[in-house]
């Protein structure tokens, strides 16, 4: 399974991916939201964690745009955010997010999101 992660912090970036390919995902990676875009329409993720604070182009505009797409809206995506405000993940819900986690990432909690969405999307 190809995960796509939109992260712009290297620290958070090299971390996470490197604990999801120990967990045998093939991960890519966008260091900013128009990259990120770029990616979901050229390389068909089966899952997007979109980091929402992002350069260039917003996780949450990034977002609305992937699901605004015919050839990327079927692409689940998780928006990972370290600001866990009352109504965040209704914001997330309302871009077009399928699920939303908080930072820093707990990953049994993470995967658990990521298995559950890929589970869904199996024909």
């Amino acid at each position: 399974m190809k995960i796509l992660l939109v992260e712009d912090n290297e620290m958070n970036r090299d971390m996470l991916s490197r604990r999801l390919q120990r967990k045998g995902y093939d991960v890519l990676i966008a260091v900013d939201g128009a990259a990120g875009i770029e990616s979901a329409q050229t390389e068909s993720p089966d899952l997007i964690l979109m980091d929402m604070s992002l350069p260039v182009v917003d996780g949450w505009e990034a977002t609305r745009r992937i699901k605004a797409d015919e050839s990327t809206r079927q692409i689940p995506v998780i928006a990972l955010t370290a600001h866990a405000m009352a109504g965040d993940r209704e914001k997330a819900l309302a871009a077009g997010c399928d699920d939303y986690d908080t930072k820093p990432i707990e990953l049994p909690r993470l995967l658990g999101k990521i298995e559950a969405l890929l589970a869904t999307d199996v024909v």
